[in-house]
C-alpha cells in the first residue's frame, strides 16, 4: 500500500476518533452541562464513558503510529531547527 495513502487513513481516523473522545469528554463534563441547562437530559453515562475511554486509547495508538510514519520528518526538522546558532532566525518555508 502507498505511505501517503496510508498517511490519510491514519490521519483522517485520527480525527474522528479525536472528535468522538472530544464529545464524549463534553459529555461527561457536568458542569458544562450544568451550565447549558441540560442536567436533566437522561444520558448513557457508561456508555459514553466507554467511548471515551476507548477512544483515548486508539488515539494514543494512533498518534504512536502517526508520529512512527513522520519520524524521518521529525528528526530532520529537529537537526535543522537545532543546528541553527541562537542568534540567527529560522528561515520560514513560505
Amino acid at each position: 500500500m502507498n505511505r501517503n495513502v496510508i498517511l490519510f487513513v491514519i490521519d483522517g481516523t485520527m480525527g474522528i476518533v479525536f472528535l468522538a473522545s472530544f464529545l464524549t469528554g463534553l459529555l461527561k463534563f457536568t458542569v458544562l452541562l450544568r451550565l447549558s441547562g441540560l442536567e436533566a437530559v437522561v444520558l448513557p453515562s457508561a456508555f459514553i464513558s466507554d467511548i471515551h475511554d476507548w477512544s483515548g486509547l486508539l488515539l494514543g495508538v494512533l498518534v504512536f503510529l502517526h508520529l512512527f510514519m513522520n519520524r524521518r520528518w521529525i528528526l530532520a526538522m529537529t537537526r535543522k531547527v537545532a543546528g541553527a546558532s541562537s542568534g540567527d532566525p529560522v528561515p520560514a518555508d513560505d
